[in-house]
Order: structure tokens, then sequence, then C-alpha cells
């Protein structure tokens, strides 16, 4: 005997709890939009549970079965109260795609996950998804009502970066860097990140100097060859041309190159190599000093070949800089040397560097800064373009992606950075597949909290698959629907303005809306975007 119960996206069914959540079975959305709902099931004996779909949308519904994954370290210190569980323990999040039959233990919950994926545009009409469980010869079916608008989200305006490691597609895979199967991998996950929502890409001009413990090195993944002849430097930028071809064709916008100084203030140079009379050399790294006269003299001698080179690509103007990575208060002084060489030798594009401190804004050291969500007060309103981030440190009060955390609290920034006009949005782990420090490989399958020191879920959101193909989180399509709220809040303002589009958000709530005051609720989440789709729809 089967139980059954239909379910919102935002709901988590563990394998060991019966989902509380009300039943959910119908919702709207507008022709170009993905959207999922999951049904919850289990049997009193274990079987295999046959499974199949019925629909008029074709190809454009997917199935998927949302698989368990351990966590050693499922919360920060003194994380929150919301949150769904604080032990360690298996949490779901991988999406498997569903080959028709689904392993059910005895007595233990499983989920079913149904994605509609437009390839193209979805007819505008009212339509039934149903999904047929077979168990013991015995056929239920569960009915998901769409109401398809007869509109189109506008293209997404916010930028978003969630950064790309291909290092760990290289080490994972076990392919050389740039052979010919690399490059079909790092498209193959560039194009999913593309699909959902992510429109600018961490750009490995040079290895990128992110998580690195100080004295080691990762993987070369430098997209500039460089050369010394008899002391000069030449540049060639096939790798590079050959990247921005691919994000082009895949649909990537905007391109962030890969930070010039070390981590956490900007004292080093990132690893560079270079062929040294013939020989491939390391001719900077942690032996360098970032300010220093040598390093200078060699971004002097790269800067105008590479802005000509991007001029001829035709992306100059769709190009980001960084200096460092989250510097701290008390390297101000070496992260303000490092800024000013990169403000006079590429100071015609946006300097974007992630970072909380006000201060080095006020001070003139950073063009646009990037300040987590638990620390942005200080910067909205006051600087030219409000940008943020989220990564492990925020766990208290703020959205954030976590396996212990609700869908809700991961899917809730796309209202709020509506709220707020933000215009770009960071986060450093799109395939991070290393441990802290990038020590030592694991296995994303069996160690999701990069060996004990970062909680589940902040370091990716893709897996990999075993075709050289990622597979999905949970998370990652929740986030990509926060960032489809956003854009329809976006469309309702441009239909019944900005001031009516934000008394239906805050309708109903006895404080408005911050990055740290929000309902705790799934209902209330959904039956805002209900609300704002119902206003949409009735004003066409």
């Amino acid at each position: 005997m089967l139980e059954i119960i239909p379910l919102s996206s935002l709901v988590k069914v563990f394998s060991d709890e019966a989902p509380t959540a009300k039943p959910f079975s119908k919702l709207s959305m507008f022709k170009n939009e993905k959207a999922s709902v999951q049904i919850a099931v289990k049997g009193d004996v274990d079987c295999a549970l046959g499974v199949t779909v019925r629909s008029d949308l074709g190809d454009d519904v997917k199935l998927y079965v949302v698989e368990e994954i351990y966590s050693g370290m499922p919360v920060a210190n003194a994380q929150d109260s919301y949150t769904l569980r604080k032990e360690s323990g298996y949490f779901p999040d991988l999406l498997i795609p569903c080959d028709g039959e689904v392993k059910l233990v005895a007595n233990k919950w499983k989920s079913i996950w149904i994605e509609i994926a437009p390839k193209d545009v979805l007819p505008c009409k009212e339509t039934v998804v149903s999904v047929y469980l077979k168990a013991d010869g015995a056929t239920q079916s569960v009915d998901f009502t769409l109401d398809i608008i007869d509109a189109l989200l506008p293209q997404q305006s916010l930028i978003y970066t969630n950064w790309f490691h291909t290092d760990c597609l290289a080490h994972y895979y076990d392919v050389p860097v740039f052979s010919d199967r690399y490059w079909e991998i790092v498209e193959n996950y560039l194009k999913t990140a593309c699909d959902y929502g992510m429109n600018m890409c961490l750009t490995p001009i040079f290895t990128p100097p992110l998580d690195t413990k100080i004295g080691k090195e990762r993987k070369t993944v430098q997209l500039i060859d460089v050369e010394i002849k008899d002391g000069n430097y030449t540049f060639a930028f096939d790798n590079l041309s050959k990247w921005i071809d691919m994000c082009e064709r895949i649909g990537i916008k905007y391109y962030e190159m890969s930070h010039l100084f070390t981590q956490w203030g900007a004292k080093k140079c990132p690893k560079i190599v270079a062929k040294v009379d013939g020989i491939e050399k390391r001719i900077f790294g942690w032996n360098t000093r970032g300010a220093g006269k040598k390093y200078r003299a060699f971004l002097a001698a790269l800067a105008p070949e590479l802005k000509r080179f991007l001029r001829d690509k035709g992306v100059f103007d769709r190009v980001f800089f960084h200096v460092s990575d989250e510097p701290m208060s008390i390297a101000k002084r070496s992260y303000g040397k490092a800024s000013s060489i990169v403000k006079e030798l590429f100071g015609e594009f946006e300097i974007i560097d992630a970072l909380s401190d006000y201060d080095f804004y006020k001070k003139g050291l950073v063009k646009l800064p990037i300040p987590a969500t638990d620390h942005i007060a200080p910067f909205i309103g006051n600087v030219p373009q409000l940008w943020t981030y989220n990564c492990g440190a925020q766990f208290k009060d703020v959205s954030n992606r976590f396996f212990s955390m609700p869908s809700q609290r991961n899917r809730v920034l796309g209202y709020q950075l509506y709220k707020y006009g933000v215009k770009g949005f960071l986060h450093w782990g799109y395939n991070f597949w290393f441990k802290r420090l990038s020590v030592g490989a694991l296995d994303p399958f069996k160690e999701s909290d990069a060996g004990g020191y970062f909680p589940s879920g902040d370091s990716y959101v893709v897996y990999p698959g075993k075709d050289g193909m990622p597979l999905k989180s949970l998370r990652l399509n929740v986030f990509n629907d926060g960032l489809q709220d956003m854009r329809a809040l976006q469309l309702a303002e441009s239909l019944i303005g900005r001031e009516e589009t934000m008394r239906i958000l805050e309708s109903g709530l006895s404080k408005p809306i911050t990055f740290a005051e929000y309902p705790h609720s799934d209902e209330w989440q959904l039956e805002i975007r209900e609300a704002i789709n119902a206003a949409i729809k009735a004003k066409l």
C-alpha cells in the first residue's frame, strides 16, 4: 500500500519523516518559466515503483528522484533556529533523472521531482500533468494543474555569478586541461549553470588564487599563454578566445576575470606560468610580493594586449575585474596598493570584490563592493550599484542554501533582491569538490562539507555525472525559482507600478521585508508569487 502526498518544490522530504506540509497540486507560471513540484511516496514493503508521466507538454516535463546525501557538518556554529535539522545525517538534495522506476524501501519516504522546463515557450492554457505510480499491479495517479499565463518573464537583469572551478572538473574526470574532452565537460557544466540563471562566469585568465593553502597551488587552468623572450613578455589568447566563444554560444553575457592578487588581503600574486626560453616555469606565486615592481611590470605589459583582445572579441563592455577576494580589515594597506595598480591599468572596467567592510569603499579602495547579505545595511543607498553575496558565514537570519535550511530560505532571496534593486549577486561555489583550501579532493556524493569546514550545501550545487554531464541539486532549481520570482516582480512593476507591486509583496506583514526579516513560511512564499501572477494576468 502506498502513501502519496503532492507537494510544492519548497518541501524537503526526509526518508525517516512524514511531510507535514499541506498538499500542493496547482500553480501558475509564465510561458518561458521553469517550475517544479514533487510527490512524496512511501510503501509498506520494499518494491520497485513504476513511474510514468502523461502531459501534452511532452519532453518539457522531466522526472527526477530526490536522493539523500550525507552531511557531517549540516550547520555552522551558532546557526539560528530556522533550520530543519542540526544533527549529522542524510539530507534530500541530489536530483537523479528517473528512468521509469523508483526503488522504495519499506516505510521510508521518497520524493519524485517533476520539473517543467520549456525548451522554447509553453502554450498559453490551463493544463494537467499526471504522474502514474504503479506498484504490485495497482496504479494510482497524481494530477498537477498548471495555469500557463500568456506572457513572458522579462530577461534577467540581475548579474549572477556562481564561481566555476574548472580544475575540479579536470581532477574528477581525470582529463588533461584544455584537451578536447576537458572543453566538452566544461561546456556541459557551464551550460547547466546558464540554464539555471547564471549569466556571469569567473574566467580563469590565470589560475584563480582562491581557496588555496599558503605555499600550495591548484591545478593550472590559465587561459592566457605567456612567454618570456630576451626579458620581454608576449601573450597569446587562443584559449581565452575559445572560452569566450563557448560562453557566448551557451548564453553567458558577463565575464569576471579571475583575481589578480591572492585572497584575503592581496599580499601575493596568483600562480602564473610562462615559457621561459622554451621551458614552462612558474614565474609568479606565493613567493612574489603582490604590489612589487616585477609583478606590476608584468601587468603593465599585459593590460594593453588584453584590452585590445577584449575589444576585438566584442566583450569589452561586459568584463569585470577583481583585486582580491574577501580582504580583511587589517589588510587595507596591502589591498590598497594592489587596488591602485588594478585601477591604473584596468580602470576602464568595473572592478568588483566581495568584501563587507564599508570603510574599503569609503576610502576609495574598491570601485564596486559586494558585501555579504548580513553586512549589506551600510551599503544600501550609498553605492552606485548594490551587489551582494552569501557563503558559509551567512547562517544567522539571512537567506542561504545549506542542506539543513528550508528551501524557502534559499528562494526568498529573489524577493529581497527585487525590493532593494540589487544589480548583482555572487556565490563562490558552483562545483567546488575539494576540501577547504584545496588541500585534497573529495567525493561530493559522500563528503559534502569540504572536509568538515563548510556547512553542507555551501560549496557546490551540482554533482558529477558519469558521462561528463552535471547532476543537479534541488537547491539549484529552488534558487532559480527565486531568480524567476525577481523577474515576475519586475514584470508586475512594468504593468502596475512599483508601489502597487511592493504593496502586494509586503501585504499583511507586520514588518517590512529586509535581508534578515521575512516570513518563515512556504505558504507565504507561494501565495505571494501567485498574487503577483494574478495581478499580472488581470492587467494583461
